[in-house]
Parts: C-alpha cells; sequence; structure tokens
C-alpha cells in the first residue's frame, strides 16, 4: 500500500512519450525531405537533356539551312556552267571543222616537204660520193705531181716534153680544185636547204601534234558523255563504276555464271548500250577515228569444262557475243573490238568472295584505234 502511495504521489511521466513522437515526426520530415531532394534532382535533369535535345536540334536545323543554302547556289553555278559549256560545244564544234580542212592541208605539206627532203637527201649523198671520188683522184694527181717534180729536179735540163706535162698537170690540178670549190659550195648550199626543210617539218610535226592532241581531247570529251548517257540508261547501280576511261559492268549483271550465253536482263542493258552508242556515233564526226573496245574479265578461280578449258575462253566468249549482239543491233563491225584477258588483270588482289565478284567484268572502253 505504501508504494502505491508513493506512485500516486509522482504522478503520470508522459514525457517519453512525447520524445517517441517528436522523433517519429522528426523521421518523417527528413524522409519527405529526402524524397523532395530526389524529385528536384529528376527534374532538373529532365529540363537539361531536353535543353540538350533543344540545341541539337536548333544546330541541325541550322545545318540543314547552310546546305540548302550551298545546294541552291551549286545549282545557279551549275546552270551557268551548262551555259557556257553549251556555247564552248557550239564554238569548238567550228573550231573542230575548221581544223579538219587545216589537218588536211597540212598533212598533204608535210607528205611534200617528206619527199622533198628525201630527193635531198639523194643529192647529198651524191654530192659527198662524187666529192670523195674528187678528193681522191687529186690526191693521186698530187702525188704523181711530186713524183714527176721530184724526177725533174734530179735532172739537170728539163725537156720540152716534161714542161709541158708539169704545165698540164698544174692546170688540171687548178680545174680540180675549182671544181671541187663548186661541189663544197653545192654541199653547203644543200646542208642549208634540208636544215630549212628540217625546220618546216618540225614546224609541221608541231602542227600534226596540236590538232592529233585536240582529236584526243575532242573524244576525251565524247567519251564523258557517252558514260553519263550510259550511267543514266543502265540506272545508279553500286555495282556499276569507271574505272578511269573504262566503263566496268559486273560479269553477273549479262551472263549466267561460267557462261557466255546472255540473259534477259543482259540483253535488256545492252540494248540500252546499242542505243546509246547509236547516239553519240551520230555527234561524232565522220572523220574521227574511233573504236568501242568490250575487254571480258573473270575471278581467279579456275574453269576447266569441254567449252572453257581455261578462263581465257570464257572472257573472250563473253565479249565476243556482246560485240556480235551489238552488230546485230545495227553498230558497224568496224567500230567494235573484243578481247579476253582471262583472270591477267584484276581489280581487286584480294581473296574474298567480294574481291571476286568485282574482277568478274565487262569493261566498255570508247577510244581511237
Amino acid at each position: 500500500m505504501s508504494s502505491l502511495a508513493a506512485r500516486r504521489r509522482r504522478g503520470t511521466d508522459y514525457w517519453p512519450g512525447f520524445v517517441d513522437a517528436l522523433a517519429a515526426l522528426l523521421m518523417v520530415l527528413v524522409f519527405l525531405l529526402l524524397v523532395f531532394t530526389i524529385g528536384q534532382f529528376a527534374l532538373a535533369d529532365a529540363i537539361s537533356g531536353r535543353d540538350k535535345a533543344l540545341a541539337s536540334l536548333n544546330a541541325e536545323l541550322a545545318e540543314l539551312a547552310r546546305a540548302l543554302s550551298m545546294e541552291r547556289e551549286a545549282r545557279s553555278t551549275a546552270l551557268a556552267r551548262v551555259d557556257e559549256l553549251s556555247a564552248s560545244l557550239a564554238s569548238t564544234r567550228e573550231e573542230r571543222d575548221r581544223l579538219g580542212i587545216d589537218l588536211g592541208q597540212t598533212r598533204e605539206a608535210l607528205d611534200g616537204a617528206q619527199a622533198e627532203a628525201a630527193r635531198l637527201a639523194a643529192d647529198v649523198a651524191a654530192l659527198n660520193e662524187l666529192k670523195t671520188q674528187l678528193e681522191a683522184e687529186i690526191a693521186a694527181r698530187l702525188i704523181a705531181l711530186d713524183e714527176t717534180r721530184t724526177e725533174l729536179a734530179a735532172k739537170t735540163e728539163l725537156s720540152e716534153r716534161s714542161l709541158a706535162q708539169v704545165e698540164l698537170l698544174n692546170r688540171q690540178l687548178a680545174a680540180l680544185r675549182e671544181q671541187l670549190q663548186t661541189l663544197t659550195a653545192a654541199l653547203d648550199a644543200a646542208k642549208a636547204d634540208i636544215a630549212a626543210k628540217d625546220l618546216k617539218l618540225d614546224e609541221l610535226g608541231r602542227e600534226l601534234n596540236l590538232a592529233l592532241a585536240q582529236r584526243v581531247q575532242e573524244l576525251a570529251r565524247y567519251r564523258s558523255e557517252f558514260f553519263g548517257r550510259l550511267r543514266e540508261v543502265l540506272g545508279a547501280r553500286s555495282d556499276i563504276e569507271i574505272v578511269g576511261d573504262r566503263f566496268v559492268l559486273p560479269s553477273g549483271l549479262l551472263f549466267p555464271s561460267a557462261s557466255d550465253e546472255l540473259s534477259e536482263e543482259g540483253l535488256l542493258q545492252l540494248s540500252h548500250l546499242a542505243e546509246t552508242i547509236k547516239q553519240i556515233q551520230r555527234e561524232i564526226p565522220a572523220d574521227l577515228d574511233w573504236v568501242l573496245r568490250i575487254d571480258g574479265h573473270t575471278d581467279r578461280l579456275p574453269i576447266r569444262t569441254a567449252r572453257f578449258p581455261s578462263n581465257w575462253e570464257l572472257s573472250s566468249a563473253r565479249a565476243i557475243a556482246i560485240v556480235k549482239y551489238l552488230v546485230a543491233q545495227g553498230i558497224p563491225a568496224q567500230r567494235l573490238s573484243a578481247n579476253g584477258f582471262g583472270e591477267h588483270r584484276p581489280l581487286d588482289a584480294g581473296g574474298s568472295e567480294a574481291a571476286l565478284a568485282r574482277n568478274r567484268r565487262i569493261e566498255i572502253q570508247l577510244t581511237n584505234r
């Protein structure tokens, strides 16, 4: 009873419960602050990512605008260049016609000059031979004269006959010397004439080389136009390429594997090729001696069949098949050439399937004879 009375005297103690409640409330506040901080961080990161994306899009938009401006400028430049090239083409055609006439006259003059030079060379050779003979005869006469003089000096008296012989020999010697001088002057004149002819031949040769160089440039222009039209009709295929002055088509586009029989796709492509040749043929001048080379190439994998004992026969047969088809389409046979190189001129020295496929090809080259 005494202890119960003591507890009642102390009263009820609420402080520990109050402290626990405050601690729980503080933990809730800390958790809420942590959640708020994490949310703020995530929100800031999302806003930063959107700003970066917006900046990237703005940069791409500026780049596209710049590219569009450059494309418009390039298009304007290209149109102006086309107009210039059209005017230049008309001027070049007029110059080509004039050069064709000048080239014929230059060749005739060159042939005449060469004939004249040959005649002069023959005359010089004859003069040289005659000069040699005269010099030998003069030497012999001098020897005879010296011998005669020695004999006459040994004698105390000279007979009338000896004096006459000496005088005759002297006159002959003077005549021979005069003739030798005349021949020497003629030889010098002939040499000067030959030098002038050689100079004229050099000038004619330079003019001819210049005309031939212009013809080669003209053929190069038609070759470029031919390749451009051929690229248009065959389409923008990644396996068709231009290597130097040759148009390269994969063999698989025209022929089945290990065969020289043209496929349906090959016949279609070759019909486009024939039409392109006919169009460009009408523009090439008649006096420009051109030929279309068809070269067949294979990969390095060997082939041994009854029809094709080696890749030589296969590549040659494919080139000949293309030439025959073009002739049948109306292309003049004298303007075509078929060649087979087998595996001996690869474009890619590797052994992968891509390299082998690149080496199996048909090359078309527009060139002069």
